[in-house]
């Protein structure tokens, strides 16, 4: 590559870095514990918590549902989600099916028993804090495409990273750190090889993290449209008052789809089904899949299935990005590798803004002969 190539691709480099450079750093810092979310909370909220009849036949939906009510006098059931490792249900209630998430009252109930479980909530704050930020820095929407917006450019800056990296490395060896050079060349040699040895996790982290900014309109869209067509097939029967049992429809739903998982179920008049129906949700048993859901309509009046929609393909994206973006799906040694490629970003992004300090220093009163000179000399000979 000339010369001018490479000053053209620098230039982008140099500038798509900056923008983006704080806001990704604020990232890294702030994933860096949320990889460890489930150890963090099991250490902050040791699993005392026993059930109170571990041998005896464990209570049906029904009889939870009917227990949330009578916990919650006047108050209509609008979700139930089920623990995976304790034989645990919780059931959110609220005054009435458009009542907003403020109202709302959510309740852990003891299968073995049907007493409440007490919440594990310490540490929640802390790691709700760290989450938003991470998330949409408490900017609801905006701010999670905002971010999106900095990931994007943070993709540019390392595709320039990489078309730089060929004519800067082509005479040395790989590794090579020219320790006998100035501190500048030293850190730009760090520099180099962090970022070629963590661009292929970089580019995976960073597009699964732009995906993920995408989360609520693509939500928004799989509700409204796909979703919302097999609610408006079925959203013409009204509710009665003697409603089927919701324990016959999990089973029958369950056997439409043996391969899957209960994960929640959405009541009548709730967000995410009709007026007349349960909507119930399952996902994926195995690591991957597990993040993938589609939901199975209920008659509430007859306890009949009414009908079963698949994930669109933007909204199974969503779902595996997920994941492999906080690489949770291959336990905890996964986990580990992630942080460690963390950390490396995060010295190719502060050895960035180092070298950039430095070259601003240098070249404050150079003329453009002087950088393309001064350029030249950088290279490896």
């Amino acid at each position: 590559m000339k010369t001018k190539g490479i000053l053209t691709w620098s230039w982008i480099h140099t500038w798509s870095s900056l923008i983006s450079t704080l806001f990704l750093i604020m990232l890294c810092v702030t994933g860096l514990p949320l990889i460890f979310h489930d150890e963090i909370d099991t250490a902050l909220n040791p699993d005392a918590w026993e059930p109170a009849n571990p041998d005896a036949e464990h209570l049906d939906l029904d009889q939870v549902l009917a227990l949330a009510l009578d916990n919650r006098p006047g108050e209509v059931p609008l979700y139930m989600s089920f623990d995976i490792e304790r034989p645990v249900v919780n059931v959110t209630t609220a005054p009435s099916v458009d009542a907003p998430s403020s109202k709302m009252h959510f309740a852990s109930f003891d299968l073995t028993s049907g007493n409440v479980v007490p919440p594990a909530d310490v540490g929640e704050t802390v790691m709700e804090f760290i989450l938003q930020l991470h998330t949409d820095m408490f900017l609801a929407l905006p701010g999670m495409l905002f971010l999106g917006l900095m990931g994007f450019i943070g993709l540019v800056a390392v595709v320039s990273g990489v078309v730089l990296y060929a004519p800067f490395m082509r005479k040395q060896d790989f590794g090579e750190i020219r320790r006998q050079k100035s501190k500048r060349v030293k850190w730009l040699d760090y520099h180099n090889f962090f970022g070629v040895v963590t661009v292929a996790w970089v580019l995976v982290v960073t597009a699964t993290g732009v995906i993920n900014t995408l989360e609520t309109p693509l939500v928004d869209t799989w509700r409204d449209r796909e979703l919302g067509q097999l609610i408006a097939q079925n959203n013409k029967a009204a509710l009665t008052e003697q409603r089927a049992s919701l324990d016959a429809a999990v089973k029958e739903t369950v056997l439409v789809a043996p391969d899957m998982t209960l994960q929640f179920v959405a009541f009548p008049g709730s967000k995410y089904s009709t007026s007349a129906h349960y909507a119930i949700f399952l996902h994926g048993n195995t690591p991957l899949t597990e993040h993938l859901i589609a939901p199975v309509l209920v008659d509430a009046n007859t306890g009949q299935v009414a009908g079963l929609k698949e994930m669109p393909w933007y909204n199974k994206a969503l779902s595996l990005s997920r994941p492999l973006h906080f690489g949770d799906y291959g336990g905890l040694t996964l986990k580990i590798i992630w942080a460690i490629l963390d950390v490396l970003l995060l010295i190719v992004l502060l050895s960035g803004l180092y070298l950039w300090w430095k070259k601003r220093r240098i070249t404050a009163s150079d003329s453009p002969a002087a950088t393309q000179t001064r350029l030249a000399t950088e290279l490896p000979q």
